[in-house]
C-alpha cells in the first residue's frame, strides 16, 4: 500500500551557493533521506549554507542509480520524504533522478520539485540567441561517427539547441557542429556559469571551434542557433565527407547519401553526383 511519502527533486546551485532558496535550506534540514550524487559535495554545500542535515544521507549516482532507486521507492512507500540532489542543476536533466521519479509516479507516490538554477536555461538566457523555442540535446556522442550522425539529424532543427560537453571534447564537438550546421551558424559557448571565471564566447561555430582548439577548462554548455528555412548552410565538401565517414563505418553508400541529402535539404541526385565525382564507385 502506498504511504504518504514525498519525493522532492531539488535544484542545486550551478556555481554560487548563495543562489539557493530558503526552501532548500529548510528541506535539507528536515528531510528523512537525502540522496546525493556526491555525498562529499552535499556536505560541503550544507556547510556553506550553515545547514545541519539530520536525515540519512545516501549516495545516488549513475552507477548505483538503478539499484538505489528501488531501495528509495520502499522508503517513500513507508511515508517518508526523500530529497534527490545532484552536484549542480536539476536532477533528471543529464543527471541521476529519472529512474526514481519514474518508479515513484508509477507507484502513485507524490513527486514534486524544488526549483533551482539550471545550466540549460541560464546558458540560453545569456547566449543572445532566440529562447522562445529550444530543445535540450544533452551530451553529444563521444565517438566521432556517432556524433556526426546525431548532428546531421539535427541539421534542419529550427529550434535553438542546447548541449552539454566536456572541456576536453569541446573542440571536436564544435568542429563536428560546424560541419553539420555550417561554420557560420551562430552559437555561444558558456563556461563556468555563475562562477568567478564565468565566460560566454559568442560567434560562428567555425570561429568557436578554432578558439576551443587552444584548450578550454571548466563546466561547458553550448547553445546553437536553429536552422533558418531557405538558408543554405552546408559546404558540399562537408556533406561528401559525412557520406564517406558513414560508409567507412559500414553504412551502405546509397542509404548514407539519401539520409545526408535529406538532412541537408538537397536532392539525393545532386549529392550522389558530388560523392561520385570525389569517390567513384568501383
Amino acid at each position: 500500500m502506498t504511504g504518504n511519502g514525498k519525493l522532492v527533486l531539488a535544484g542545486a546551485p550551478i556555481g554560487q551557493p548563495g543562489d539557493v532558496s530558503p526552501r532548500l535550506r529548510e528541506l535539507l534540514a528536515r528531510a528523512d533521506v537525502v540522496a546525493a550524487e556526491d555525498t562529499r559535495r552535499l556536505r560541503r554545500l550544507a556547510s556553506d549554507l550553515d545547514v545541519e542535515i539530520t536525515g540519512r544521507i545516501v549516495s545516488y549516482y549513475d552507477q548505483n542509480e538503478a539499484a538505489r532507486a528501488q531501495e528509495l521507492l520502499k522508503t517513500l512507500q513507508e511515508g517518508r520524504t526523500v530529497v534527490v540532489i545532484t552536484d549542480a542543476g536539476m536532477p533528471g536533466v543529464s543527471d541521476p533522478g529519472y529512474r526514481l521519479t519514474h518508479l515513484a509516479v508509477e507507484a502513485g507516490v507524490t513527486v514534486t520539485a524544488l526549483p533551482g538554477p539550471s545550466a540549460v536555461t541560464t546558458a540560453l538566457a545569456v547566449s543572445g540567441l532566440a529562447g522562445d523555442r529550444f530543445c535540450f540535446e544533452g551530451f553529444p556522442p563521444r565517438k566521432a561517427g556517432d556524433r556526426a550522425r546525431r548532428l546531421a539529424a539535427l541539421a534542419q532543427e529550427e529550434r535553438t539547441m542546447v548541449f552539454f560537453e566536456a572541456p576536453h571534447r569541446l573542440a571536436d564537438s564544435l568542429s563536428a557542429m560546424a560541419e553539420a550546421f555550417g561554420a557560420d551558424r551562430p552559437a555561444a559557448v558558456c563556461r563556468e556559469l555563475t562562477k568567478t571565471y564565468e565566460e560566454v564566447r559568442r560567434g560562428g561555430l567555425g570561429e568557436l571551434a578554432a578558439w576551443a582548439a587552444e584548450g578550454v577548462k571548466g563546466e561547458i554548455t553550448v547553445v546553437v542557433a536553429g536552422h533558418v528555412p531557405g538558408e543554405v548552410e552546408h559546404d558540399p565538401e562537408a556533406l561528401v565527407a559525412e557520406v564517406e565517414r558513414r560508409v567507412a563505418d559500414g553504412e551502405q553508400r546509397k542509404l548514407a547519401i539519401a539520409d545526408v541529402a535529406k538532412s541537408a535539404g538537397m536532392p539525393k541526385r545532386e549529392l550522389y553526383d558530388l560523392v561520385h565525382r570525389r569517390s567513384p564507385t568501383p
